[in-house]
Formats: C-alpha cells, sequence, structure tokens
C-alpha cells in the first residue's frame, strides 16, 4: 500500500491533518483527507466510500474519534486505524458508545442561533490539543468549524473491522474520548498500541503518527 485516506471527526476540517500531509508526501505516499460534515453518518459514509472507490488500490484506512464510525462502514480498505475513535458494533452508534464514559468535550459546546454548536475557543485548546504548544494549538481551534443540527448521527450499516485488519491507538491523556472506553473498543481490533498523548496526535505529534502510518504501509494488507 502506498495510499492514505485520513477521515476527522466532528467539529474538524481535513486542514487538521496537515502536519501529518506534509511528512508522508515527500516519501512518496499517496493521501486523501475528504472533507466530512455532509448532515449524517450515511452521507458522511458515503463521501468516503467514493474516494475509496475512485483509488487504483485498496488504501490505509485511518479515521478520528466520529471518523471511526465512519470508516466502520466504509468498504475496500486495505487496512484500518482507529485514532483514539470509534468502533461501533451491530446497533451501536457513537453517540451510543459516548454516554458509556465521561467527556470534557460538553464543557466547550456553545449552542448557536441556528441550531448549530460551535467549541468555546480558549477549553476546545485545554481538552482537544493540551499537548501541543500554545501557538499550534492556537492554530488547530482556529480551523474548527460549526457542526450542524444532526450532522453525524446514525448507525453504520456494514462492520469493515470484522473481515480487515485493524489498528487501534488509545490515547491515554485523552480528555474527549474517555482511554478506558477506548480500551474497550480496542478489542475489537487486529492491532492496539497505546501513546500517552491527547486527543489530537497529529496536531502535537505529527511525526509518532506518521511514522506509524509508514510501518503499517509497508506490512501491507492482512486479513482481518
Amino acid at each position: 500500500m502506498r495510499t492514505v485516506v485520513l477521515v476527522h471527526g466532528l467539529y474538524h476540517r481535513p486542514e487538521h491533518f496537515d502536519r501529518v500531509t506534509e511528512l508522508l508526501r515527500p516519501g512518496g505516499v499517496e493521501v486523501h483527507v475528504p472533507e466530512l460534515h455532509r448532515g449524517s453518518l450515511a452521507a458522511d459514509t458515503a463521501a468516503v466510500q467514493a474516494v475509496v472507490d475512485a483509488l487504483p488500490e485498496q488504501p490505509l484506512l485511518l479515521g478520528h474519534s466520529y471518523g471511526g464510525a465512519v470508516i466502520t462502514g466504509v468498504r475496500g480498505a486495505g487496512r484500518l486505524v482507529y485514532l483514539a475513535a470509534f468502533v461501533p458494533d451491530v446497533g451501536e452508534s457513537a453517540a451510543v458508545l459516548s454516554r458509556a464514559a465521561s467527556s470534557r468535550l460538553q464543557e466547550a459546546v456553545r449552542a448557536e442561533p441556528d441550531g448549530s454548536t460551535t467549541l468555546h475557543p480558549d477549553l476546545a485548546a485545554d481538552i482537544l490539543y493540551q499537548d501541543s504548544p500554545a501557538p499550534l494549538a492556537a492554530w488547530a481551534v482556529g480551523l474548527l468549524r460549526a457542526q450542524a443540527p444532526g450532522c453525524g448521527r446514525g448507525v453504520p450499516r456494514h462492520h469493515s473491522w470484522k473481515d480487515t485488519a485493524s489498528t487501534y491507538v488509545v490515547c491515554g491523556r485523552d480528555r474527549v474520548l474517555d482511554p478506558e472506553l477506548q480500551r474497550r473498543m480496542a478489542s475489537r481490533c487486529t492491532d492496539v498500541r497505546e501513546w500517552p498523548a491527547d486527543h489530537s496526535p497529529f496536531v502535537g505529534e505529527p511525526g509518532l503518527l506518521t511514522e506509524l502510518l509508514r510501518e503499517l504501509l509497508a506490512a501491507g494488507i492482512r486479513p482481518g
């Protein structure tokens, strides 16, 4: 495999992966980062599926946070990577799974007059990017976007981790997705790594994530 598809989470944009793509592309890795925020899990999954279907080879498919629910429903990946992400089983959604554990994210959520939600900048920096230097965290916070009502809701219709090799990265300092919940979901994956990282290592530690992706690309495709 020489192709990677990176799938962001709620409130995020493709540009949040810029520090990783800048490290991967000079080494000859083809990187695609589709835009989500299509209004539902089904629509987000279809957007990523279209990217995967257009590729000449099976890619390594990474999902961060809510992006894990998205990649779960996508077919045709050579390998899956769940980065502090949801791994839903039959009948489960990211919302249902998140109710089972504590999260500080709600502290930062602000309701807007149009029904959308945004994240309070100062709180978002502390909750999402606490391991990053202040200027870098401010850059990431500046990219965050509003979340429309209903965005992200839904249950996957397919569960790719049941037939595709998968790696789960537990972020042990995560303030958004409880590390204990991550460990429980990680038991569904083929391989588990754990880092002493916050919720967003693609911002604060892009080299660490890049090294893992290169390792998995070199290993190639294995059955789940």
